[in-house]
């Protein structure tokens, strides 16, 4: 492991290249995706990336700040960004509300707009939201009220090494984690992990170990699904970690075999995440059908043999 070193919120916005100008009425985008439902079938989910005010926790990975405001957003303009995208995507059965930070944020969601949401979007199987463990209050069962559908949050986890996650200033304990996931099931709540592959400080063979092990964890906390993040850079902190030895990006083998191995743990869902997949690799010959190969992974839940290449050199899952 890279030797640690703790990193200020000042260290990380000063790191910060420009963000994106954005519209506090529209929402960053919208579409549709295919994803593998709790049921084991497929369905089509409606994905909102709505804008709104930025997360109060700095992380240190995180890029999504890149398309937030600097001030909360007026009462109305959820549900306003809402309407825009439902009025021009095709039916689906669930929606995700991500909203780049936490949806129980009262800085970021007004309260005030939770019946106008949840009237919008109750028509559908399962609303998924994002919310940090230190925001699952009585405001989410009371939403889940309101819903009178399923409902699933999803919190970053990120990762079970005690140091790392302490220096990746999370400012949130795996006691927290594990109590907002107690919180939430017993409200019949269902709960996603977001997982971090290769975080800051980890090479790439504790990398995989740890994402496994992260895993592993997620589900005995109670977790339905665990969805893996690669951990990539271009938020201004993670370059100049880079710079200094202490980050790289995966590979997009270590990416098959954390999936692999997540789905062998026979626990839940466990899901990739392949936005820019491509980037992660590293042989031109074979890494368009690696990369569908892992996409078909997330939608069946099941492990095709892998694909031949004179390039592959697999790493070797650790013990």
């Amino acid at each position: 492991m890279n030797a640690l070193r703790g990193v200020s919120d000042r260290e990380i916005l000063a790191a910060r290249p420009t963000g994106n100008r954005v519209d506090p009425r529209r929402p960053v985008a919208f579409h549709v995706e295919s994803e593998c439902s709790a049921g084991g079938d497929i369905v089509d989910v409606a994905t909102l990336f709505l804008t709104n005010r930025e997360c109060p926790f700095r992380c240190l990975m995180c890029d999504l700040w890149k398309n937030t405001t600097e001030q909360s957003v007026a009462p109305g303009d959820i549900p306003h960004q809402i309407d825009i995208a439902l009025s021009q995507l095709p039916p689906a059965r669930q929606i995700k509300l991500y909203n780049s930070g936490n949806f129980f944020d009262h800085r970021a969601i007004p309260p005030q707009d939770y019946p106008a949401i949840a009237q919008r979007v109750r028509v559908f199987d399962r609303v998924i939201v994002e919310n940090h463990p230190r925001f699952s209050t009585d405001e989410c069962p009371r939403f889940h009220d309101l819903l009178g559908s399923e409902l699933e949050i999803a919190m970053g986890l990120e990762t079970v090494h005690p140091e790392v996650l302490r220096n990746l200033n999370k400012q949130m304990t795996l006691d927290d984690f594990e109590g907002a996931v107690r919180f939430l099931t017993s409200h019949g709540i269902a709960v996603r992990a977001f997982i971090l592959l290769r975080p800051p400080f980890l090479d790439e063979t504790e990398g995989i170990y740890w994402a496994i092990r992260s895993m592993a964890y997620a589900f005995e906390a109670g977790v339905e699904c665990c969805s893996v993040i690669p951990t990539r850079g271009g938020n201004g902190i993670l370059d100049r970690l880079a710079a200094e030895g202490l980050f790289a990006p995966p590979t997009l083998t270590s990416m098959e075999t954390v999936l692999e191995a997540g789905l062998r743990l026979g626990r839940g869902r466990v899901l990739i995440d392949l936005w820019d997949a491509d980037r992660f690799a590293d042989c031109p010959h074979c890494a368009s059908r690696r990369i569908e190969r892992l996409k078909q992974i997330n939608l069946t839940q099941q492990i095709p043999e892998p694909i031949v290449c004179r390039c592959r050199s697999p790493i070797a899952e650790p013990k």
